[in-house]
């Protein structure tokens, strides 16, 4: 049977791993064909030095049954993004969905260090990564998603608009990037609602990445293990939670309603009726506010 997104087109700019890789399965389990792009090929590893490469998402899309198309890309060069819509529009003639998900900062920024005692080279490749790459992606690739009603565009971020409002978020240039994408989606949506296409910001919660597993020592089939050193971890999702919230917006028909608006995996799980992996659905915001940023000891029960 065809999928709910079947002959839908998608961009997932930057989903070598992490949340960008769970969407852009997602996106292929619900039947989309969906270009994939980041730096890690398996003729080139980015800095990351990781063994994520843009090819292994695209055989996954096209394993859990929508086809998947690698195109090696580098956002911070216009040339190439002008080069890979072109490409999609000679291919596929439409661009139904474009998710907004390079990063690239990982080992860039620095825990609790103010902007003058931050390494200033790494603090500004951080705006380039999070934010340039942002506005160079949407500049091109928007005429393409605006050829037909309906488009739909997700930035990606970390924390919901609410939460970034009144919390520090890591260093000065962490929290400038992860807010600046908020209001990207929120412009956005001013210029594309009268245009017929709906812009989000969205969130995972406290995301299983591969880096993240990594950092801790675990695998996913044995997370809880690092439940011991850190107990909140007990909250956290795997990158498929956030992609099934993607697959459900780009399915809605009426998901204009959230246009310009911040939304997290977590809140729209029970909107939706999907549910993580697992079959739960942990609502990682919500429990930092009211569990883990208040001092209170780890303890799941009503948020997954």
């Amino acid at each position: 049977m065809p999928g709910p997104l079947e002959g839908k087109v998608a961009l997932v700019a930057g989903a070598t791993r992490g949340a960008g890789r769970g969407i852009a399965v997602e996106l292929g389990a619900a039947g989309a064909t969906v270009y994939v792009t980041g730096r890690s090929t398996r003729a080139q590893r980015s800095e990351y030095d990781r063994p994520e490469t843009v090819e292994d998402t695209a055989d996954l899309v096209t394993a859990a049954g929508g086809r998947g198309i690698a195109v090696p890309t580098d956002h911070l060069e216009p040339s190439a993004v002008r080069a890979l819509v072109d490409r999609i529009d000679d291919e596929q003639g439409r661009l139904d969905v474009l998710v907004n998900d390079i990063w690239g900062g990982e080992h860039l920024f620095a825990w609790d260090t103010p902007v003058w005692e931050h390494d200033l080279d790494n603090g500004l490749r951080i705006l380039r990564l999070a934010v340039e790459t942002h506005a160079i992606t949407s500049h091109h690739a928007l005429p393409l998603l605006l050829r037909r009603p309906g488009g739909l565009v997700v930035e990606m971020t970390d924390g919901t608009a609410e939460y970034n409002r009144d919390t520090y978020r890591v260093s000065f240039f962490y929290d400038l990037a992860k807010s600046s994408v908020l209001r990207m989606a929120f412009a956005l949506g001013h210029e594309l609602g009268p245009r017929g296409a709906t812009a989000l910001a969205l969130t995972p919660g406290w995301l299983r990445s591969e880096i993240m597993l990594d950092q801790f020592g675990v695998r996913e089939d044995n997370w809880r293990d690092a439940l011991e050193r850190v107990p909140h971890f007990a909250i956290s999702e795997t990158p498929r939670y956030v992609g099934r919230a993607v697959a459900a917006l780009t399915a809605d028909p009426e998901v204009a309603r959230w246009n310009g608006q911040s939304l997290s995996s977590g809140g729209l799980a029970p909107v939706y009726g999907f549910t993580d992996l697992d079959g739960s659905r942990p609502d990682a915001w919500r429990y930092l506010v009211e569990v883990q940023d208040v001092g209170k000891p780890a303890d799941v029960s009503g948020y997954r």
